[in-house]
């Protein structure tokens, strides 16, 4: 079961990643063409917040069946904290997933109360900008330490 979460969870990523940067590149298009707010740059947003609620929900359920996981609440005191492997996944990995995703979900509540369409464009770039390198710079790559051996897919 762990590893098919962990392949769902992978796989997910692009989802984030490729609707990540549609809903960026739609915002700053919109901001440097002082275009309207369409369906388009909305649907961008949604998918967006979308995937990054689905990855929310199997992370979850990882986190708590995961090996890893595992080791990490058994493990006494500061010894997670001194694991830069259970660090990574049982905090960091985490925390700042969350804290994207609730940028996302703050920037859509604020897009959607913008009295302009400028004002909705410059809104969804910075949320969604923030969050997206956010998500980038905690994602397992298999070029990083935390994703060595993990692959791309």
């Amino acid at each position: 079961m762990n590893d098919t979460l962990v392949t769902i969870h992978s796989l997910l990523r692009w989802a984030i990643v490729l609707t990540g940067i549609w809903a960026v590149i739609r915002a700053l298009k919109g901001v440097s063409g002082n275009s309207a707010y369409t369906g388009a740059d909305k649907k961008a947003g949604l998918f967006f917040m979308i995937s990054l609620d689905i990855q929310l929900l199997v992370g979850l359920v990882l986190y708590f069946v995961s090996p890893l996981a595992m080791k990490a609440f058994q493990a006494s005191g500061g010894a997670v904290m001194k694991d830069s492997t259970l660090r990574y996944f049982a905090v960091e990995h985490a925390l700042i997933a969350i804290v994207a995703i609730a940028l996302v979900h703050i920037g859509r509540a604020k897009v959607k109360k913008a009295a302009s369409d400028a004002q909705r464009h410059k809104l969804s770039l910075i949320f969604f900008a923030i969050a997206l390198i956010l998500l980038a710079s905690r994602i397992p790559w298999p070029f990083t330490a935390a994703g060595a051996g993990r692959g791309w897919f």
